[in-house]
């Protein structure tokens, strides 16, 4: 081999190798940008791993055979609906705005001090357990605001759309002939 030529082949082979890295590169940047988040091979998530997490209250009504609706706990309720991954659960729904008690002793309430806070607040803990196929989520209610409810169990169809939770209330606490719509949306971490 002449020594031209073989200066020439050398001074190719650090540019061949630039190139091929610059491709491969390029390759994996396509590669990761095409990827979903958390990899090629994430498994879908179940319903009962979707449900996981914080959710605050959008609404609670009761809806009338007519189609009408009665908004339970006013126009603007507060409530917060926690699933752990392990099973558990706990809701809370109360009344924006109630009367604070004259006394400022819970024991010592009025009669109907006592009927606000009741008919202003639910509330109910417990275990929790999705039926995939059907779309629901059965709370199994070991205490209840709501004594009736105590060792209970209360089927919920439901709907989730993106950040919003949805589920109807078939027996719900008002009794009667209406059910109850409830709607959640995923709580966000605060910056």
């Amino acid at each position: 081999m002449n020594p031209e030529s073989q200066t020439s082949t050398e001074a190719k082979t650090p540019m061949n190798r630039l190139g091929v890295l610059i491709l491969a590169a390029r390759a994996l940047l396509f590669l990761g940008l095409a990827l979903p988040a958390g990899g090629a091979m994430a498994e879908p998530q179940t319903l009962q791993e979707e449900l996981v997490g914080t959710w605050t209250l959008v609404l609670v009504d009761n809806v009338l055979p007519d189609g009408s609706r009665v908004e339970l706990y006013g126009p603007h309720p507060q409530g917060l609906l926690m699933f752990d991954a392990q099973g558990r659960y706990s809701l809370q729904i109360l009344r924006a705005g109630r009367a604070r008690f004259t006394s400022n002793d819970k024991s010592k309430g009025t009669p109907e001090e006592n009927k606000a806070a009741v008919q202003g607040s639910n509330s109910h803990f417990g275990r929790y357990s999705v039926n995939e196929a059907e779309r629901t989520v059965t709370f199994h209610i070991e205490h209840a605001f709501f004594p009736n409810w105590e060792g209970t169990e209360q089927k919920r169809t439901f709907t989730l759309t993106g950040d919003e939770l949805k589920y109807t209330v078939p027996t719900p606490t008002t009794g009667g002939t209406a059910t109850g719509e409830v709607v959640w949306k995923r709580a966000r971490p605060s910056m």
